[in-house]
């Protein structure tokens, strides 16, 4: 039986968080959920914990990076065949699991992208955020070779051997956007999209940006530069 593990990074969510592994328990019952708690100050952990989810806390914030390399850690140790990774905040909608993890189950594919700009109707971001985020996916497109629309996005599935190739050293914790997905497609792994709904933000930020707009395209740009000199090593076979 192939198992799949359900990944909610998550950083001061008490209010919300319960709600959410509620919402993806009713969905996928038979899928496991782990919350990474990134050094809350609030319930986070505890509301997990009674919600269903196994928790891993940090004892510090150390980032959205971070957050979800520890989870992979976990299914890579925990030897999980598949992983779908969604936002702590409500912001990503949990019916759209199935989709996501379709075509990875398959096996068309190594790594979803859930975009929210492919026909399904989502929230809109702000005019600077879509001017963003329309540079980096024209940027992006062309140095992988395959259309990606939403290259934020947090809401992913991938397989095993992408689990196992996140938990070494050339996962970019720093800003695993863009650059996950270049150094994805430089270590030949297949990455497609679906489409999926998202929410605004309920309290107007996200966990998964977390910078002022213009610092953050200026250090992504940076990253993204970087990461195309990087030598990238082709992933050995995963037992």
């Amino acid at each position: 039986m192939r198992k799949v593990l359900v990944l909610i990074p998550a950083y001061n969510e008490g209010i919300r968080i319960a709600q959410v592994i509620r919402a993806v328990h009713g969905i996928v019952p038979e899928f496991d959920i782990l919350v990474v708690n990134d050094g809350s100050k609030d319930n986070t952990s505890t509301a997990a914990a009674s919600a269903g989810a196994v928790v891993v806390s940090h004892l510090n914030n150390m980032g959205y990076g971070v957050a979800i390399q520890t989870g992979y850690k976990y299914a890579a140790d925990n030897r999980y065949d598949f992983l779908v990774q969604i936002d702590g905040d409500g912001q990503h909608d949990p019916a759209f699991i199935p989709r996501l993890l379709s075509p990875v189950l398959a096996g068309e594919t190594d790594f979803v992208v859930g975009s929210r700009f492919l026909n399904v109707e989502s929230y809109e971001p702000s005019l600077f955020r879509r001017i963003g985020m329309a540079f980096f996916r024209k940027l992006v497109s062309f140095i992988v070779g395959v259309r990606i629309t939403d290259t934020t996005s947090g809401y992913q599935a991938f397989n095993r051997r992408v689990i196992r190739f996140f938990t070494t050293d050339v996962f970019p914790c720093d800003y695993p956007d863009a650059d996950m997905l270049i150094v994805l497609h430089k270590a030949g792994f297949v990455i497609s999209e679906v489409p999926v709904r998202m929410y605004a933000s309920p309290d107007g930020k996200s966990m998964h940006s977390g910078l002022k707009p213009l610092y953050y395209m200026f250090k992504m740009l940076l990253s993204i530069f970087v990461t195309m000199l990087r030598k990238i090593e082709q992933p050995g076979n995963v037992d």
